[in-house]
């Protein structure tokens, strides 16, 4: 942790902070796209939010309490942006966030970027009729493989409580893989 500290002193620190900010991004870049893709699915909208996600972390560095890992604090805001972006391109359109999802999926085969086969969309679409709760953890644990702990430290939900999710969402999957 005390590694994190000095690291922190050096974001905010005028004289480093441009390559201490270099290696925020070499280090979290990566992940956190990866997290707000599972979110949002389509790789624009990815990059979008990322690029929103640091600048927040920059804007916000000063105000981090170091109460979390700076990663789990990263992860959060990228959580959150993901999750704003999702609602307001929903309102914008005048439709549900589900619709949004749905929406979302049926561009994911057009997707460039997208390198899924059938069996993955179909997933995709299972994922989507969950609900937003479900689906942030049931993507965070199964898609990045993240420990029950980590997620509870980001979404600032009990162990128990993210257990009961996942395994909700792993049930729900379950059965409408079934039907097709």
């Amino acid at each position: 942790m005390q590694d994190e500290k000095a690291f922190i002193a050096e974001l905010l620190n005028p004289k480093t902070q441009n390559d201490a900010f270099r290696k925020l991004l070499q280090l979290y870049q990566k992940p956190l796209y990866n997290h707000v893709r599972n979110m949002v699915l389509s790789h624009d909208d990815a990059d979008d939010v990322l690029q929103n996600t640091f600048v927040k972390v920059f804007q916000n560095l000063k105000n981090f309490k170091g109460d979390s890992k700076l990663f789990s604090w990263m992860y959060r805001i990228a959580t959150n942006e993901a999750i704003t972006f999702m609602q307001q391109r929903a309102k914008k359109s005048g439709i549900s966030s589900e619709e949004a999802q749905q929406k979302a999926i049926n561009k994911l085969e057009s997707d460039v970027y997208f390198d899924g086969n059938e069996i993955q969309l179909k997933l995709q679409k299972a994922i989507a009729i969950l609900p937003e709760k479900q689906q942030l953890v049931f993507k965070m644990k199964y898609f990045e493989e993240l420990k029950y702990e980590q997620i509870a430290e980001i979404t600032g939900t009990s162990v128990g409580a993210l257990k009961a999710s996942y395994f909700h969402a792993v049930k729900k999957i379950e059965d409408f893989l079934k039907i097709d």
